[in-house]
């Protein structure tokens, strides 16, 4: 019995070093030399523990009274912290999607409120523009403050000036590609004259595994299927683009069932630099690539004989986040995003929605809301104070955190980048290494994991982590 101890608090302790000694590399290959120090500090400790069990094993220490208590109170309280940190808990709510936050009848939102649609569609003088401020007198003043400014990419790059010519030009590139593909016959594609008039015959499992493989080969990185919640419809167009005004205000309706949501991976060597402008290059980048698969994905299902649409950055039906909690992608975090589990919030979202029948994803509990209510991070190291730090709230009868939209507006503004400072200190935003996935899938399980790594991140990162810098392509060099 006491080999089988000794042999079972052995390997235990071996375990864990080599652990640390998979963080402390991984830590150097990342370049987090903060996070390293301390892992370096770990790694050497746990070594110190076993070469002293090992040390006290060969002195036949455990074979009296007082080593066989102490062996044994190490193995209690070993398997009584594995069972505290291993342990399942559970958030019904999170399990039921959307549905769980849901507190009472809410309104559909209307994109015409959104920030963006405001500032960047609205024009002074024009009827929309007195339409819509006659009825929002509460947003013209700081609406006309922040157009005057020229609005968040009015002075594109503007913290890193004067040498950020290359990295925004590189932003305004990748803008290129939704832009192209944002006109009606793009995002709600005819099929192509070879298969008009035929319809695919497919089973709605069969349908659902051919679509999320094919948006998974144009390069998502993840992807789900929901049935649309009415409510995360837009109810009237707000966001114009190619000078179609008609369409501005007009009600939106969608008679799709299903949405294909999915989304593309932000590098973590890009989103670091936040709110530098590499990180507006990554994320311009990523809905590009959202534009074409999306765009793809639904000529694709329109050539299988269904109707589809194409929603990315230039043209959206709905609201994305809630969807993508619906279809199993992640939970809302405090800081508004999509939280993934492999990626936190490192990720952007597109989505086709369509009437193809398909089996639905079942939404998903990695713990990100209790997470949320104890990390704060992301709002302590707001630039603009815009994340909330207190606990989720009824918005439009649903139960969630809010940013101030218009505060974070603002700050882009002033730096000329979209920020990502959140998902840049945000602790699932890590690298997608071995030491990392254990951790996330700890988080994932219960309470006491959430609080313990989320103290250790603040210990080896720091509580307010500064930007790295960026590749060295991406590192302003106009001379």
């Amino acid at each position: 019995m006491l080999k089988l101890t000794l042999v079972f608090v052995g390997f235990g302790l071996i375990v864990q070093s080599l652990i640390g000694l998979a963080y402390f590399i991984s830590s150097i290959a990342e370049k987090e030399y903060r996070a390293s120090v301390f892992g370096g500090l770990q790694f050497a400790a746990m070594v110190g523990v076993v070469w002293c069990f090992l040390h006290l094993a060969s002195a036949h220490f455990y074979n009296t009274k007082t080593g066989s208590a102490v062996l044994i109170g190490a193995l209690l309280i070993s398997v009584a912290a594995a069972y505290l940190i291993l342990r399942r808990e559970s958030n019904p709510k999170a399990l039921q999607g959307t549905h769980g936050y849901i507190t009472q009848e809410a309104q559909r939102f209307d994109e015409r409120d959104q920030v963006f649609a405001r500032n960047r569609s609205l024009r002074p003088d024009s009827d929309q523009y007195r339409a819509y401020y006659d009825d929002h007198r509460e947003y013209e003043n700081g609406d006309s403050i922040r157009r005057m400014k020229g609005g968040p990419l009015g002075q594109p790059g503007t913290i890193d000036k004067p040498r950020e010519h290359p990295n925004i030009a590189a932003t305004f590139a990748s803008l290129s590609v939704p832009m192209h593909l944002s006109t009606t016959e793009k995002f709600s594609p005819r099929p192509f004259p070879l298969f008009i008039g035929q319809r695919a015959s497919l089973s709605a499992q069969n349908a659902s595994q051919i679509v999320k493989g094919c948006a998974q080969r144009l390069g998502a990185d993840m992807v789900g299927i929901t049935e649309i919640n009415p409510l995360w419809v837009y109810s009237h167009r707000g966001e114009i683009f190619h000078e179609n005004w008609n369409d501005w205000g007009r009600t939106i309706e969608l008679d799709h069932t299903h949405a294909v949501v999915f989304g593309t991976e932000m590098s973590l060597t890009m989103v670091r630099t936040a709110p530098h402008t590499p990180t507006t290059i990554e994320s311009m980048g990523n809905y590009a690539k959202g534009a074409y698969i999306a765009t793809q994905l639904a000529a694709f299902i329109a050539n299988l004989g269904y109707s589809a649409t194409a929603n990315h950055v230039r043209h959206y039906d709905l609201l994305l986040v809630p969807l993508a909690v619906d279809a199993g992608l992640g939970e809302t975090g405090r800081l508004g995003y999509l939280m993934t589990k492999r990626y936190g919030p490192r990720v952007r979202l597109a989505a086709v929605t369509t009437d193809l029948p398909l089996v639905s994803d079942k939404p998903v509990d990695i713990g990100v809301e209790d997470f949320c209510r104890f990390c704060k991070k992301c709002a302590v190291c707001c630039p603009s104070g815009s994340i909330p730090m207190g606990d989720p709230f009824e918005v439009n009868g649903t139960v969630r955190w809010k940013l101030k939209a218009e505060t974070c507006f603002d700050y882009w503004g002033k730096v000329g980048t979209d920020c990502n400072v959140c998902m840049r200190v945000c602790p699932w935003s890590h690298a997608n290494t071995f030491p990392h996935k254990i951790i996330r899938t700890l988080i994932a399980r219960n309470r006491l994991s959430r609080r313990v790594f989320s103290l250790m991140d603040d210990i080896f990162y720091g509580k307010k982590p500064k930007p790295k810098a960026a590749p060295k392509w991406a590192q302003l060099k106009e001379s």
